[in-house]
């Protein structure tokens, strides 16, 4: 059940914003084993002018940069999954966008499964029910 929130450099596109999404669940349900059903996705776009990187904007560098943050239940994925998910979702990124800014960022944040759920129930209480004690 995660949560992912991009946000991209440039004017909105509807085919970019759908290509995306869809790169995403798809590496999010084959890398780190997410049910795609459960898979939220929320793409934003931020104007060039507005976002820096190195102190310039990033219209003034001739690339596209993104930013990715993505919520996972803690404990779900080792690290060689999370540094594979890291490396497939830029080299994805960059042949939807084309040259990125090496600042562009994935972040992979660990929830406790105590913290949050779906359905008014939390991830702790799913994995206890599922135990059947």
């Amino acid at each position: 059940m995660p949560y992912l929130n991009a946000k991209i450099s440039g004017s909105e596109s509807p085919e970019i914003t759908t290509q995306v999404a869809d790169i995403l669940a798809n590496l999010t349900t084959s890398i780190l084993r997410k049910k795609r059903e459960l898979t939220s996705v929320t793409i934003e776009y931020v104007d060039g002018n507005k976002w820096f990187a190195a102190g310039t904007p990033i219209s003034a560098q001739e690339v596209k940069t993104f930013y990715l943050e993505i919520h996972v239940t803690e404990g779900t994925n080792t690290k060689d999954e999370k540094a594979n998910y890291i490396k497939e979702v830029f080299a994805a990124m960059q042949s939807v966008l084309g040259k990125l800014h090496p600042a562009s960022y994935i972040i992979i944040k660990n929830v406790g499964a105590d913290s949050w759920g779906y359905q008014g129930a939390t991830q702790e209480f799913r994995y206890i029910k599922g135990k059947n004690l």
